[in-house]
């Protein structure tokens, strides 16, 4: 953070990721139960820190009713353990839930009021599909503040392509086809399960141990993605292959002062830099992280070019592209995704602003030669944010 106290990113956890619906392994386990099984891991993971220490506990969703409402912080926080004087509160910022819970106790830590937090997100889309029960104000249509398809996230990813024809279908496909298989990869050089905290569900065959991501197809490939349907519009562009699909899983991470970490001798994984949230024409939502970024880099002082990582998260593949192709990044640009995104793993909505801080903190380790990466999504309703990570493994290369 350019004042105040500075924010580091302790460590950061999540269940595996699975398919929502009926035939999904978490279709029997209630979303506040994944949330906790996260928290508990993540605190076991960090035996130093002292519960009582904790200031807050901040845990988003995004359609907060049933086992996924009753202010998730509080209620999770008590399932999970903490002593009783720890609160906790929801959030809800859509698709970026967690990274809001995180820039959000990030500001009260640099102004001095947390010490340590627990930041995350659930989403059970299985149990509580996008938009469930939600009345949208009749004054969107009849005033035609937005179009009546701006809440079809398929659909503005149809407009995206709309607007930049030159990111056409078959470069879609081809960074989906490229997203399963540097997730394939990454499990295969055990990259991604170190972070994955298993969790027991119930099925129609019985109980069984979650411990990978449900969701990622390594057999995937480009005959197979242009025959898809394009459920979107006829003749689209937005398939099943090149679109994040419906999940359900948990994030939580741990955030602490510079201070606070060295005090309980915890170990630094990343350092806030900044971050930014910015609106878009909903129509368009896919779009978002552009303004935010560029925001975000400003306040930095940075520019794109010394950005040496990047976590973008893929809801479609086309919001992705459009985003590489306004700073000028190749499709194939290793620095970018470089586990693979939501695309073969999963996109809970909520909770994957924490599983894309995770994999960039598990990616800065490996990278000292790399200062700074970023962490970036669009956001339901026309919204981008963007947070910038300084790497503390950085060498000093230039």
């Amino acid at each position: 953070m350019t004042a105040g106290k500075r924010v580091v990113f302790v460590d950061g956890v999540r269940t595996p990721f699975g398919r929502a619906g009926e035939k999904g392994i978490f279709w029997q386990t209630r979303a506040d139960d994944l949330i906790v099984k996260a928290m508990m891991g993540l605190l076991e993971r960090n035996p130093l820190l002292p519960t009582e220490e904790i200031d807050d506990v901040a845990i988003a969703a995004t359609t907060q009713q049933g086992d996924q409402g009753l202010t998730l912080g509080r209620t999770a926080g008590i399932l999970a353990g903490l002593p009783r004087h720890v609160p906790g509160f929801a959030i809800d910022r859509m698709c970026a839930g967690a990274m809001t819970a995180v820039t959000t106790t990030a500001g009260g830590i640099a102004m001095g009021s947390y010490d340590v937090v627990l930041a995350g997100g659930v989403e059970h889309m299985g149990r509580h599909p996008m938009g469930f029960n939600a009345d949208p104000n009749p004054r969107f249509l009849a005033e035609k503040l937005v179009s009546a398809d701006a809440l079809n996230m398929g659909a503005t990813a149809e407009r995206l392509h709309d607007r930049f024809p030159h990111l056409t279908k078959e470069r879609a496909d081809a960074y989906a086809l490229r997203s399963q298989q540097k997730v394939a990869a990454a499990y295969a050089a055990g990259f991604i399960q170190h972070d994955l905290i298993p969790v027991s569900a119930k099925t129609a065959e019985g109980w069984t141990l979650a411990t990978v991501d449900e969701a990622p197809r390594p057999e995937t490939t480009m005959e197979g993605l242009a025959g898809l349907k394009t459920p979107f519009r006829p003749h689209g562009r937005v398939t099943a292959g090149n679109a994040s699909g419906l999940n359900d899983g948990a994030t939580i991470c741990l955030l602490a002062s510079e201070e606070a970490a060295e005090r309980y001798n915890l170990g630094i994984k990343m350092s806030m830099v900044s971050f930014a949230f910015a609106g878009v024409e909903p129509e368009v939502m896919g779009i978002g992280p552009v303004p935010s970024t560029e925001k975000a880099l400003r306040k930095a002082g940075l520019t794109i070019d010394q950005i040496g990582l990047f976590e973008v998260n893929e809801a479609f593949a086309v919001q992705v592209l459009a985003f590489l192709d306004h700073f000028g990044i190749a499709d194939d640009d290793p620095r970018v995704n470089k586990y693979g995104g939501a695309i073969a793993l999963g996109h809970p909505l909520a909770s994957s602003g924490v599983r894309l801080m995770i994999q960039l903190a598990h990616q800065f380790e490996r990278h000292p030669e790399v200062r700074f990466g970023i962490t970036t999504m669009c956001i339901g309703l026309g919204q981008g944010g963007t947070v910038i990570w300084e790497n503390p493994h950085w060498n000093g290369a230039k």
